[in-house]
């Protein structure tokens, strides 16, 4: 199982796929999910339109992830999931960042992908706190990585703060 910590920018990795953190209606939005709709193109928001809505304004609830192409992107694909807001940890915000891990993973594999990234989904404006985002995280993708071992995952932090604590996190 590959997993390793770069600090890049996300929406320069030439990857299978990078993950987009979303919000419901996945319409664009700040930060990770800004800089993706900025980076992939006009066409990206079409195509996030196109995505069925489960419920009036969510195409993709808390947990879940969408496919759609990369269009400007240098990865092929962009997989959008929806991370939790952090309440303080006692409303299944773990739970909820470990299916958004999950659902991703998931799709990689159905879409026979073999290397994606991730940003730290829920650690910008969603306030989970990035210590126990990365354990979480690291946690989840260890689980589902250990029968799919060929699957390259690049954990990808902005900055060199970030990127130390999802190592620390990775060499626990």
């Amino acid at each position: 199982m590959s997993i390793t910590v770069v600090t890049a920018d996300l929406t320069r990795l030439t990857l299978d796929a990078i993950v987009n953190a979303a919000n419901p209606g996945l319409l664009g939005g700040g930060g990770v999910d800004g800089a993706i709709h900025r980076a992939a193109g006009p066409a990206l928001l079409v195509a996030c339109r196109n995505l069925p809505e489960v419920s009036p304004g969510v195409r993709c609830p808390t947990g879940e992830a969408r496919l759609t192409p990369g269009f400007a992107l240098p990865a092929r694909f962009v997989i959008h999931t929806v991370g939790p807001v952090w309440h303080g940890g006692q409303d299944g915000e773990a739970e909820l960042l470990a299916r958004c891990y999950h659902s991703c993973i998931t799709l990689a594999l159905e879409h026979d992908l073999h290397s994606i990234g991730f940003p730290a989904i829920s650690c910008g404006v969603y306030g989970y706190p990035p210590e126990q985002a990365a354990n979480v995280a690291i946690a989840a993708l260890r689980i589902r990585l250990a029968a799919h071992p060929m699957l390259d995952v690049q954990l990808c932090c902005f900055g060199d703060r970030m990127a130390a604590t999802w190592q620390n996190a990775l060499s626990a």
